[in-house]
Formats: C-alpha cells, structure tokens, sequence
C-alpha cells in the first residue's frame, strides 16, 4: 500500500461529529473543486456507518448540486428513511458552507440467493501489458492546458493503479472515434480487512470513488475532444447510478467498459459495467455530465 492510498483511506475514515453526523475532508484535485468521485464515496461511507455490517450497498442515485471548495471540511448528515427485513434505505446530504453541495440515497440488502444471468464480459487486452498513469501522463504532458496538469493528474490518481486499455481522449484530440473507452483499474496496494471501514463496503466504496474518474471520456472520444484538462471543452458530472450486482475486491483487477450513448442540450451521457478479471458483472454505472465547447 503507498502513501496515496493510505492517504485516501484516511479521506474515507469520516470523523463522527453527532449521531448520523459525519465530517470529511478533500485532497488536491485537477481542477478547483472537489472530485465528484470523493463526495459520492464519502456519502456512501456515511450511510454504511448507519447500516448492519451484513448489508452491504446495492444501489445509489446521487445528483451533484454545486461545487465542493477543496479547502473547507464537508459534513455529511445521514437519513434513517427505512429499516425493512431485507433492504435499508438511507438518504445523505453533503453540506458546505451552510449550502447542500450533494445527494445521496443509498440502498442496502441481506444477501439472498435468487436468479441469475450476466451479459458476458467484453473482450479486452491483459492490463499488465498496458502503460501505467506513471508511464503515459509525462509522455504528454505538452498536450495539456497549463505546465504542471500532467502532475497533478499523476497526484491525483496515485491511489488507483488505473491503465486505459486504448489511448485515452487527451492523446487523440482532434480525431473522433467510437464512443467507446475501456480501463483497468485497482488499489495501489492490497486493502487490510480489518481497517476502519469494514469489507466489503470499503471494496464498494472505493469502485465509486473511481467510476467518476473516466465515465464521460466515451462523450469525449466520439467528438475528438481531449477533455477538461485540454481545455477544449469544460464538463461536471451532473448525477450519477450505481447498481453493485457480485462481490468485487478494489484491490484485484477490474475492468471498466464505457459508452456513450447520446450527447445533447450541452450534456452527455455515459454508462459503464464494470467486470472482475474471472468475467463477473460486479456493477453497472450511468452519469450525465455538462459537457459544453468555450466560446
């Protein structure tokens, strides 16, 4: 485990302030608010604190309403909306300087045995062979809008080892191509299970986190686009699902299949699966983001 990642599970470990009252903090993002990724995952700890440890989360529907100052704490107050034999509800509102910045409800559900089928996982190329975060961002850093971008993208990622499995949006700008992307991800190190966030909603929690990392590169990649970062286009994520169908280890290999179906209105729409290296379906995402051309 390196010292981004134990930086990030500290990020996680909310401190409680009063019953169902938790307080977080942010770490260094791109750009001058705080990453959609981290207050999702925050949100999802804060209701799982409030919830057995046998339930873990099935789903969640979050809408992003302003954004995060970096600098300042965020407080999260948690909802008891339902406490049901098998399924737990909670709601989470992530407040700022007096103003809600998030919205979470989050569902929660006793394993039972049931039904099963899966869209079998699509193909993609061994994540060992591809080039880590480490290995690309400086080999193009010029393509960035200011010096220093490539590296603090690298800061910002350190915690996730996470390899595109095709040259990301920021390498092809200037060149649309299917709406398509693909990443492998994981933790940069392997997780303690006896931490401070129990497994496996340490697991879930962590897979929300980076789900909001790459989901609209797809939109990005249909127009020839290279992304916020470029400076060719400004976005943010509007809202954003999540449905956790298997277990799922964050520290093993995942795979990351995105697409995006529609672009429109000055937003975009993106949705993914997420696969484990054996084939399973572990979950599914949507997200809409603002995605808008600077005049």
């Amino acid at each position: 485990m390196n010292d981004a990642l134990r930086s990030l599970l500290d990020l996680l470990a909310l401190e409680r302030i009063e019953q169902d009252i938790f307080r977080g903090l942010s770490r260094p993002s791109v750009v001058p608010r705080v990453f959609g990724g981290q207050v999702a995952a925050q949100a999802l700890v804060a209701a799982g604190r409030t919830v057995p440890a046998d339930r873990p989360p099935h789903s969640l529907h979050a809408y992003f309403l302003r954004p995060g100052d970096p600098g300042a704490p965020i407080v999260y107050t948690v909802d008891r909306i339902r406490d049901g034999r098998s399924f737990t509800t909670r709601r989470v509102v992530a407040v700022q300087h007096g103003q809600p910045i998030f919205h979470l409800s989050a569902s929660f559900q006793v394993y039972e045995e049931g039904l099963e089928h899966q869209e079998p996982m699509p193909p993609a190329p061994d994540p060992l062979e591809l080039p880590t975060a480490a290995e690309m961002l400086p080999r193009h850093a010029e393509r960035f809008l200011a010096p220093g971008v490539a590296e603090r993208l690298l800061e910002a990622r350190a915690a996730i080892d996470l390899r595109y499995a095709d040259e990301p949006p920021y390498v092809t700008v200037g060149a649309p191509r299917d709406p398509r992307s693909q990443v492998w991800f994981r933790t940069q190190g392997k997780l303690d299970d006896d931490g401070d966030i129990p497994r496996p909603l340490l697991d879930i929690c962590l897979v929300t986190y980076v789900s909001d990392m790459t989901l609209l590169d797809s939109i990005l990649l249909a127009h020839g686009r290279g992304g916020w970062a470029v400076g060719d286009v400004v976005g943010a994520s509007l809202d954003h699902a999540m449905w956790f169908h298997r277990p799922l280890r964050a520290d093993e290999w995942l795979l990351y299949d995105q697409e995006s179906p529609t672009a429109q209105g000055g937003r975009g729409l993106g949705q993914g699966r997420i696969f484990t290296a054996d084939g399973q379906l572990a979950v599914s995402v949507i997200q809409e983001g603002v995605i808008r051309v600077p005049r």
